[in-house]
């Protein structure tokens, strides 16, 4: 009898160890698959330390112990989960690290429509709309008015950072690793490496404006002008997004001498799902009738979860964050999107990239994570695009329209410093 429970012992010791490895690798794969691993090195300098070692060996016994005793009532699954979790913080890394949903990637059907009818891509994107590839699907969301008369702007314009709050060193930018894991959240549906996000082609290219300003500089629109606050007043667009952008666009004008042009059209009225083809040709249009135009800024407000708020501090000011986003023009599924090109892929990334780290060196915590993800998102119409997404529907105006001023002072330092 006593010779069977040890050798039960033995074989549930073997199929512990088996099933914790098991659970660290499909942990390690997982996170790697989202682009939010740890450093290969990391892990094996943990693995490698005898305090590791140590704890695997003492902790088989006791692990046995607690499922004949103090754990009855749990799984030999549950325990050994728990067990993992507190000897491998990478389990509970990649409990931390779950997909985030933005209301942006939903506009899967513009892409899918603007491909070549009847190509095998176009088909494929179909499938995976329907499918439910877009997780965050658009949905609207009601914004309810909370007061008659909300302010299109703060009353004063706050100075812009003249200094930098933190210095970020260049060379730890080179470490891939840390750089997807600081500035970067990668969707599921799509892939990079450090081709794409090497610091020095990212850094070295200039978004310096090299033209004028007696002619238009900057384009600002909104794919979706009807994005509004949770305090907006429905149909009043000075609520909206296109308050927002008004807004920025009197800061560049008037604080920094920049020749802006803001455009008002709306697209996502009737049909949300296809804003993207119809703001397509007018943004056509407008470029081709101002060759003068440099930079494009597309400005939305995210979707979020209702109990997520989106804010920081600037300037003593409750700020709504904001979030750089970029289509990749290829998906984890089908690769690179052939039909739907986008020569200005580095350079789009080039752009968000020196926001993005002039935002943390100068506004620490106002800029969220860079969001990629495929497709392309009429960002293949000028090498300096920038998608911006200020805030949420959680967010108030005041929030949103607080985040122009840093945003305002960001582009500048990019453009022209």
């Amino acid at each position: 009898m006593n010779r069977v429970k040890k050798k039960t012992g033995k074989r549930l010791q073997s199929l512990a160890g088996a099933v914790c490895i098991l659970l660290v690798f499909v942990c390690y794969q997982n996170m790697a698959a989202l682009g939010k691993g740890p450093a290969i090195s990391q892990i094996g300098d943990y693995l490698q330390e005898k305090a590791a070692v140590g704890a695997w060996k003492n902790c088989m016994p006791s692990m046995l112990e607690q499922i004949e005793t103090e754990e009855e009532g749990k799984s030999v699954g549950e325990i050994l989960a728990a067990k993992v979790e507190h000897l491998f913080p990478v389990y509970e890394y990649t409990e931390k690290s779950g997909d985030y949903d933005t209301q942006i990637e939903s506009e899967l059907s513009y892409e899918a429509a603007a491909a070549q009818e009847g190509s095998e891509e176009s088909k494929m994107l179909e499938e995976n709309q329907k499918a439910g590839e877009a997780e965050a699907s658009e949905k609207d969301i009601a914004v309810v008015p909370t007061q008659e008369n909300i302010s299109m702007q703060p009353a004063t314009a706050a100075a812009g950072a003249t200094q930098k709050v933190v210095e970020i060193p260049r060379e730890k930018l080179a470490d891939f690793d840390y750089l997807i894991q600081n500035f970067y959240q990668v969707d599921r549906t799509t892939t990079i490496d450090g081709t794409q996000l090497n610091p020095d082609v990212l850094l070295g290219k200039s978004m310096k404006l090299t033209g004028g300003n007696d002619a238009p500089q900057i384009l600002i629109y909104h794919t979706h002008s009807q994005e509004g606050y949770c305090d907006s007043t429905p149909g009043d667009t000075s609520t909206s997004v296109v308050g927002l952008g008004e807004y920025l666009t009197s800061l560049l004008r008037d604080k920094y001498g920049l020749n802006v042009m803001h455009h008002t059209g709306e697209y996502d009225v009737k049909d949300r799902d296809n804003a993207y083809s119809y703001a397509g040709p007018a943004l056509e249009q407008i470029l081709a009738e101002n060759p003068s135009i440099e930079v494009v800024i597309d400005l939305h407000r995210d979707g979020v979860p209702e109990t997520t708020h989106l804010v920081t501090e600037v300037n003593g000011k409750q700020t709504a964050q904001i979030m750089f986003f970029n289509g990749l023009s290829r998906t984890t599924k089908n690769g690179d999107l052939t039909n739907l090109p986008n020569p200005y892929i580095a350079d789009n990334l080039a752009f968000s990239f020196q926001m993005k780290l002039a935002a943390e060196e100068y506004y620490p915590g106002f800029a969220r994570d860079i969001y990629l993800k495929g497709y392309r998102y009429n960002m293949h119409y000028c090498p300096k695009s920038l998608l911006v997404e200020v805030g949420a529907q959680t967010n108030t105006l005041q929030e949103a329209m607080n985040a122009m001023e840093p945003l305002a002072d960001l582009l500048n330092k990019v453009l022209t410093q």
